[in-house]
């Protein structure tokens, strides 16, 4: 693990630090999202950063996605402290990369923070740690590791999440998989810790708020009882033909059971849009909404007997609350629900995802799987990463004890989400 430089150095840790009590400096954290993800990942880092003396988290939005931002930090009740409001319709990935480091730059230079910390593998994550870098200001990868060993699948997510890895200074590797896959590649197993990932966190803290006035598409569903099928898709790679034939599969399953109610909340990307409308328009059972809020979503992700996304996070999310996912991708960084039978990998081929999602709809196999999903732990964490995540900062700045380690065969199967909350 590098270290950092003599405290007062810009900056390195120190630089700004103020005193808190004898011996101890409180330490300026620069967090920094641009997605929903993100946003949902870190959220309970920064509400843990806000309640330990020894930090002062602040909170940076490049504002890719910023009319998906809003409802998220609402829940949470987290103030954004910097928008670099870089979202543009149209934008290139050129175009946004070169904005979000352009500000970024700016802040870190002039807010010299003592650690930049960013989640995932957007191109805010990447931004990021390099605008991190530049100012010598370590660098923490919340969920870093992640893998599908092919540079352009998720594209452009892959790659930056193993640029990112090159300009990080504290690994915080969700599975021991994921540490797995940054030893490999050269770094320190003592610059790596195992925390489990806070998407659990986030949802356990999500699913013990209560749903005032629940959006229309909730409603309908928990008036009528129907079996929910939830569908997100929004990949790049999988923009045009790709994602008309996940559409067209979709409509097949819909009409093949009129008791099941399809819900696709719609990214707001007009290519994703244009590429679904075509064949779910008309479909009496399908429901094609707007981006849900967190709350919302998580009710619905509660309700359904199957998951069909290109999403990372659901898969991780999914598994949580017992539901079966069907990945609509070629391959996955996150293997370890596959390997545990809760996730299965069966790309954009129409007549797959149908032959797929048709087994898996069958009511005759329903308890089977249920009860088998009961059986099963949770791989991607205990609800305890976000703890683990503060310690491991903290320890890294010199402010406290190395941070313990999720083993998720030490896990509990008591950690999964009371889907009934």
């Amino acid at each position: 693990m590098s270290q950092p430089g003599p405290p007062g150095t810009p900056g390195t840790p120190g630089a700004l630090a103020q005193p808190n009590q004898p011996g101890q400096r409180v330490r300026r954290a620069l967090v920094v999202f641009g997605t929903r993800p993100e946003a949902i990942k870190l959220a309970p880092v920064i509400l843990a950063m806000r309640s330990d003396p020894r930090f002062q988290p602040v909170v940076v939005t490049t504002g890719q996605h910023s009319e998906l931002l809003a409802p998220i930090l609402e829940i949470f009740a987290i103030a954004v402290d910097h928008d670099l409001g870089i979202g543009r319709h149209g934008q290139t990935l050129a175009g946004i990369t070169c904005a979000a480091l352009n500000g970024l730059d700016d802040l870190v230079a002039r807010l010299r923070p003592d650690v930049v910390v960013v989640q995932g593998d957007t191109t805010s994550t990447f931004t990021g740690a390099l605008a991190g870098f530049y100012h010598r200001v370590p660098v923490v990868h919340v969920e870093a590791g992640l893998r599908t060993g092919n540079k352009y699948s998720p594209f452009p997510e892959e790659v930056n999440r193993r640029l990112t890895t090159a300009l990080t200074t504290l690994h915080l590797a969700p599975t021991t998989g994921n540490v797995a896959n940054l030893v490999a590649e050269g770094v320190p197993r003592n610059a790596v810790v195992c925390t489990g990932n806070t998407v659990i966190d986030a949802l356990r803290h999500v699913v013990a708020l209560p749903l005032p006035g629940p959006t229309p598409v909730v409603a309908e569903v928990e008036a009528s009882g129907a079996r929910v099928v939830l569908v997100t898709v929004h990949r790049r790679e999988s923009w045009g033909e790709p994602l008309s034939a996940v559409a067209r599969a979709l409509a097949r399953l819909a009409r093949a059971h009129p008791e099941v109610v399809v819900v696709v909340p719609a990214h707001p990307n007009p290519r994703v849009r244009a590429s679904l409308s075509p064949a779910l328009d008309g479909v009496p059972n399908v429901r094609v909404v707007e981006p849900l809020d967190y709350r919302s979503f998580v009710a619905l992700l509660a309700r359904a007997v199957l998951v069909l996304t290109d999403s990372g996070g659901i898969q991780e999310e999914a598994p949580s609350l017992g539901v079966p996912v069907l990945v609509l991708r070629e391959v996955t960084e996150r293997p370890e629900a596959v390997a545990a039978g809760t996730v299965e990998v069966v790309g954009t081929d129409e007549e797959r995802i149908v032959e797929r999602a048709t087994d898996l709809l069958d009511p005759e196999k329903q308890w089977s799987r249920s009860d088998k999903f009961r059986r099963l732990v949770n791989p991607y964490g205990d609800g305890l990463a976000v703890p683990r995540t503060v310690a491991a900062i903290a320890h890294l700045l010199g402010d406290g004890p190395p941070a313990d380690e999720f083993l998720a065969s030490r896990a509990d199967r008591s950690t999964a989400v009371d889907r009934s909350a």
